[in-house]
């Protein structure tokens, strides 16, 4: 199913069915699992059964397209878009020419899977793991297991033993390529499910523990603790996924109104009448970024929009507040790889 829809500030909307977002247009941070980015334009955005997305500001336009298991799962290749290892799971839209001819149709076609397998491709073609197929079958069978067994407090032995033929080298083959090890990957999968318990359930605090494989709930709350900074208790008292405070969408107008001639911190810290030490924090505990990353992802964003129109690079330079058109150049081509002149080709050649 395809839909697009404005999504409300700060509601969590839960993934019932595999399913991809692409933000048409918007500024500001997308939540997923208690995560937080920025740097999510020009991408499609693939969500697994369980998780849920979140927009922090209401300036958002998304296209929803929504995956019956059985279209997503008849090949296993497709796992890779799905089953999130250390990220947000995505690919880039800018690069697959196959996903503009599908996206840019004002009539879908009716074979969603068609979007599917094109992406698949294009995640493939990435090689975010630099990795070869095979490689990626073995580090996705493994990631199928600790989504089955993340409860289980499972030893090295019977990690290997569950793997099957050359468990431990399966394990360092992981490790190598996804840069964590599979206990920490199990450890990181637990802890995830238990804020999601957490935050999502009126279950106590005990019964969490039990049903994540801790026999002692003393041990959940200090293994909870020092992952997350917070005790269990804490974690959920300071959730408030209603929050209707207005300090986001106070800055995002503020970067939006004017990133394009102001970059300095203390402008934005005087304008939300806050010494730049508490504004800085403030952004780094809600958005775990920078006010200064923001800006630049601003300016970005804005950058992105002009060059698609004909207006010459040296006049967007300027509009951008760049005082010359090769320090312009240098900022968008450190920060997405593109020079703008290559962006601009890429998005024409749509």
């Amino acid at each position: 199913m395809v839909s697009k829809f404005k999504p409300e500030m700060n509601k969590a909307y839960f993934i019932e069915k595999y399913t991809m977002i692409y933000v048409l247009k918007g500024s500001g941070g997308i939540e997923v699992d208690f995560k937080t980015y920025h740097n999510w334009n020009e991408k499609l955005i693939f969500l697994e059964i369980g998780q849920y997305i979140r927009f922090l500001s209401d300036r958002f336009e998304v296209r929803r397209v929504e995956f019956q298991k059985e279209v997503v799962f008849r090949k296993k290749e497709v796992r890779v878009l799905f089953k999130h290892l250390v990220s947000l799971g995505y690919i880039n839209f800018t690069e697959c020419e196959d996903c503009h001819k599908y996206l840019n149709n004002s009539v879908f076609s009716e074979q969603v899977s068609d979007i599917i397998d094109v992406s698949s491709e294009q995640w493939y073609w990435q090689n975010p793991f630099h990795a070869n197929q095979e490689e990626y079958h073995v580090i996705f069978d493994i990631k199928d297991i600790i989504d089955e067994r993340y409860k289980s407090h499972l030893t090295n032995d019977q990690l290997a033993k569950i793997i099957g033929t050359q468990g431990y080298e399966t394990q360092a083959l992981f490790k190598d390529k996804v840069g964590l090890s599979v206990r920490s990957l199990l450890s990181q999968k637990r802890f995830l499910e238990s804020r999601r318990a957490l935050a999502f359930t009126d279950k106590s605090i005990k019964e969490i523990a039990y049903e994540h494989g801790f026999k002692d709930p003393a041990y959940f709350n200090r293994v909870f603790s020092k992952m997350g900074q917070q005790t269990p208790n804490q974690f959920r008292k300071a959730l408030d996924f209603e929050q209707k405070d207005s300090f986001l969408p106070e800055l995002y107008d503020l970067l939006s109104t004017h990133h394009k001639e102001k970059r300095a911190l203390d402008f934005y810290a005087n304008k939300m009448h806050l010494p730049v030490k508490t504004l800085s924090k403030k952004v780094k505990d809600r958005l775990n970024t920078t006010l200064g990353q923001l800006i630049r992802q601003e300016v970005i964003n804005t950058a992105k929009t002009l060059l698609q129109t004909d207006i010459p690079i040296k006049e967007i330079a300027w509009e951008l507040g760049f005082e010359e058109a090769n320090h312009f150049s240098a900022f968008f081509k450190h920060h997405t790889t593109f020079s703008p002149g290559e962006f601009r080709r890429l998005m024409t050649e749509r």
